[in-house]
């Protein structure tokens, strides 16, 4: 099912009253609804939950920065265009740069709809039966707070808190502050909102349905697999690994509705209902196929029309400019090298190499739609770097790159192919980490590990090889993990949770999977790089060389902190280092370990 939009105007507008002079009537239009009377009938409340999804594929959310962000900071992403994103690739950007804004305003306008709605379960003037139907609204409302509170506290570190739907009445009461007596950072803030956004997925999980019991209405929709999954990752964002552990058990066991993993991984990766909202998907943002869509380009939550296109613009973000793309994010070479270090079984190379990077390479001839850039052939002697003038492998994920329906990129918010925030492949990589985490290597982690790498045609890990909980670590966080969801949305948030960016040793492994070159000369896109050649070689670069403390989350944007006097800035806008917080709880950053034998 795709959510259509429904203009928030329409849903929450302000009523007009018609007043006149003293001594005249007053008349109040009665074809004009005020928010105090829309929501209180369950088809009112069904058309604010679909206005709150409508809000979660805007560019701030997903439809482009919103998701892109996080590629950014991740390690398998570099700024091949070298000026749209290079600040938040850079790990250094200003304060006042206005993108900053961005996913801070889409993700508070959709909090707001999810808060309309939550008020009216919480008005006891007029309590509401809690029927199967008025679970589903109150769930999916909670869910999509949580959701949106989960990428605020991601992204800002210490966001506002705002779930009472009274302080939007006047803008005055929304200055609500970000800190309290005694906070020493902004993580005081950051547990706090992390509270309330396990608490909004705790509920929802219990509130809504499996996607099986919903059935053709859960299409599309969050359901209490959904909230489980997301439940569970955060938990794991404060290192819950106990907590999480029970509840993704219960996800592989059943108990949320039947997942599996797809046989072919590039399914998941392909628009059409033959394949979105598929078995392995828990989680997704649906987007209008190319060629059903409409026309306008809708940026921002109150750029609304009727006949918008509802695609996102990721596409146009990581395609070849060969092809029309915007030509801004490249694979790391890192990478690339990492999926041609191991073979499968039968000899062959690992097939998400082919929907993650679009390089030719000779044993694609009669794989899938084969050595294919949308439509057009690609050949060794004339590879498709992603930028003319920087190089880049390009990105094929969330493009049409290999599914072979279109020649070339649509620009703007044309993509159709539906974001899959999470898939159960996921689930059991991040059931292995917990299972690592509370009762070190086990058959069991190794299980669950290999049942993604057997989709994959790899052979299993042994757990013999495994003889500590900090090298299974590395092979989940630095192998498994990057070759799954290798240029997806998340590995910002993982290296946050993993505290990457706090010890010496991690911060260097960053700065040497971060490194690549930028070139004109596109036969070099799939060469070895090496982060000892960066100052030496004057084509390499590393991402993380310009890293400045605390630019793991994005700074609070200046125009909003001079807007609410009660608003701090976060460890972005003060450079400073969040690694007491990991000292203080107690928690250690695995050490870099080898994986050799």
């Amino acid at each position: 099912m795709k959510l259509y939009n429904i203009s928030l105007a329409v849903l929450l507008g302000l009523g007009i009253t018609l007043t006149s002079c003293e001594g005249k009537l007053d008349v109040e239009n009665p074809n004009q609804q005020i928010t105090d009377d829309f929501g209180k009938l369950p088809n009112e409340l069904e058309e604010s939950v679909i206005a709150a999804y409508n809000h979660i594929r805007m560019e701030g959310t997903y439809a482009r920065v919103g998701y892109t962000y996080d590629v950014c900071r991740g390690d398998e992403v570099w700024n091949s265009s070298q000026v749209w994103y290079q600040p938040y690739d850079d790990l250094n950007t200003g304060i006042d740069n206005e993108m900053n804004q961005w996913p801070w305003r889409d993700w508070y306008y959709t909090i707001k709809v999810c808060n309309f709605i939550t008020s009216k379960f919480e008005d006891k003037d007029n309590p509401i039966e809690m029927n199967d139907k008025m679970k589903r609204i109150k769930g999916q409302a909670l869910f999509l707070r949580g959701l949106s509170y989960y990428n605020l506290v991601g992204y800002y570190q210490n966001p506002l808190i705002i779930t009472d739907y009274n302080l939007y009445s006047e803008l005055s009461t929304l200055n609500v502050p970000n800190k309290q007596e005694g906070d020493a950072d902004g993580f005081a803030q950051y547990d706090r909102v992390l509270d309330l956004v396990e608490g909004d997925f705790k509920e929802a999980m219990e509130l809504l349905p499996t996607r099986e019991l919903g059935g053709e209405w859960a299409l599309g929709r969050a359901t209490s697999g959904a909230a489980a999954g997301y439940y569970a990752r955060s938990l794991m964002q404060r290192h819950k690994y106990n907590d999480a552990l029970t509840v993704l058990k219960d996800i592989i066991n059943g108990k949320y509705g039947k997942y599996e993993l797809m046989k072919n991984y590039g399914d998941n990766f392909r628009e059409g209902a033959a394949y979105e909202n598929n078995s392995e998907s828990l989680f997704e943002v649906q987007y209008l196929d190319y060629g059903t869509q409409g026309t306008d380009d809708e940026w921002t939550p109150v750029n609304t029309s009727a006949n918008a296109t509802q695609g996102h613009a990721i596409e146009s973000n990581f395609g070849p400019g060969r092809y029309s793309g915007w030509a801004d994010l490249s694979a790391s070479p890192w990478l690339y090298q990492l999926f041609k270090a191991e073979r499968t079984t039968s000899g062959g190379l690992d097939p998400r190499l082919y929907w993650t990077i679009g390089t030719y390479e000779p044993e694609w001839d009669g794989f899938e739609f084969g050595n294919v850039c949308y439509t057009a052939k690609m050949t060794n002697g004339d590879p498709v770097a992603t930028n003319d003038n920087n190089g880049g492998l390009p990105i094929a994920k969330w493009t049409n790159l290999r599914t072979g329906l279109y020649n070339g990129i649509t620009v703007g918010l044309h993509c159709g192919i539906n974001l899959r925030l999470m898939r159960y492949s996921d689930v059991l990589l991040r059931a292995a980490e917990c299972e690592n985490e509370v009762n070190g290597p086990t058959q069991q982690a190794i299980d669950w590990i290999n049942q993604v790498r057997k989709r994959a045609g790899l052979a299993d890990l042994k757990l013999a090889d495994f003889n500590s909980a900090d090298k299974l670590f590395e092979q989940i966080a630095n192998v498994e993990r990057p070759k799954e969801f290798g240029c997806e949305f998340g590995r910002g948030f993982d290296l946050i949770r993993w505290g990457f960016f706090n010890t010496a040793d991690r911060l260097q492994q960053l700065k040497e999977h971060g490194t690549f070159r930028r070139s004109s000369d596109k036969t070099r896109i799939k060469e070895e790089v090496s982060y000892s050649q960066v100052g030496i070689d004057s084509e390499l670069k590393s991402s993380y060389d310009t890293y400045i403390q605390g630019h793991e989350f994005i700074p609070i944007y200046i125009g909003t902190l001079n807007d609410n006097p009660n608003l701090v800035g976060n460890s972005a806008n003060n450079s400073t280092s969040n690694a007491n917080y990991f000292s203080q709880k107690g928690w250690t950053v695995h050490p870099v370990v080898s994986l050799g034998n």
